[in-house]
């Protein structure tokens, strides 16, 4: 018998205005006005902006930013994601410069790269991953460096080709339970993903994942998550609401109280993740920093 998946509502979510807790002004003035712009001189892509990231002031003051790599169009169509699907544009060759060359003149302490799926390419983008880790290494040798990479579809050299770059943690989210991954992330499994996240302990790297909630998941669902997670050697857990981006995109079933998310922090520590970010308002690459304190690979 097949099996069968949930069927997630999509239009505009329908709980009202949100919660005091999940209101916050993102700063406009002073340094964040000054790196915006810079951003734009360079012609990159960050996430801080395109998701309209909450933490965007804290952590732009703290020296931390969060760029995207391979263009701005993606070939995958997650329900949750607000990138343009569609079919990418040629490669941007010099693009690995142009965001070493910003996290060198915006001074980061810490920067995090990720990226759109490119899954016409025969290595998903890897070559350009590698470049990119590289170009900052030598621009901004102090720098420390987080990669948010896709799943290279399960392309085991591809990932190697990555890991091998030694970025100083490695993050691959899960986004969501195992019974919701087929609405969630049609054109990803749960199991290859914990397969990375597995390779890359093993590659000797700092691991990384997180996970939204607040789409139709029930608590002991993402404890079980966390529990995959932690067996798969797992250091660093962020935990966030999901937040509808446009009506288009999946619905928000729920806001998840701020005691559900102590509680998944106190779950978390308890299993042994060394850092574990959950609250409303986190999102993947907030504190990103903190994971140098703990035994990255140029520590």
């Amino acid at each position: 018998m097949a099996a069968t998946h949930p069927k997630l509502p999509r239009g505009k979510t329908q709980l009202g205005p949100r919660p005091a807790w999940l209101k916050v002004r993102v700063p406009t003035s002073g340094r964040i006005l000054e790196l915006d712009q810079l951003v734009r001189d360079e012609k990159l892509h960050t996430v801080c902006e395109s998701a309209a990231c909450p933490n965007r002031g804290e952590c732009w003051t703290r020296g931390t930013a969060t760029f995207m790599i391979l263009g701005n169009i993606c070939t995958r169509s997650c329900g949750f994601c607000n990138v343009l699907t569609g079919r990418p544009t040629v490669l941007d060759l010099d693009e690995p410069r142009r965001v070493a060359d910003a996290v060198r003149k915006m001074n980061l302490k810490f920067a995090v790269v990720t990226s759109v799926d490119r899954d016409e390419l025969p290595d998903g983008g890897a070559s350009v991953w590698v470049a990119t880790i590289r170009a900052i290494r030598e621009a901004a040798p102090r720098c420390g460096l987080e990669v948010l990479i896709p799943d290279f579809q399960g392309n085991h050299a591809a990932q190697d080709a990555v890991f091998a770059a030694r970025p100083d943690v490695l993050n691959h989210n899960m986004e969501t339970v195992r019974r919701l991954y087929v609405p969630v992330r049609p054109q990803a499994r749960y199991d290859q993903s914990l397969e990375l996240l597995r390779r890359a302990k093993a590659a000797g790297l700092t691991t990384k994942s997180g996970l939204m909630v607040g789409l139709g998941e029930e608590p002991a669902e993402v404890l079980e998550l966390l529990r995959d997670l932690r067996e798969s050697q797992v250091d660093i857990i962020t935990i966030g609401q999901y937040l509808q981006p446009t009506p288009k995109l999946l619905q928000v079933q729920r806001y998840v109280h701020p005691d559900e998310f102590a509680m998944y922090k106190a779950e978390g520590l308890r299993m042994g993740f060394k850092q574990v970010d959950s609250g409303p308002l986190v999102r993947s690459s907030y504190h990103a920093e903190a994971a140098m304190e703990y035994d990255s690979p140029l520590a």
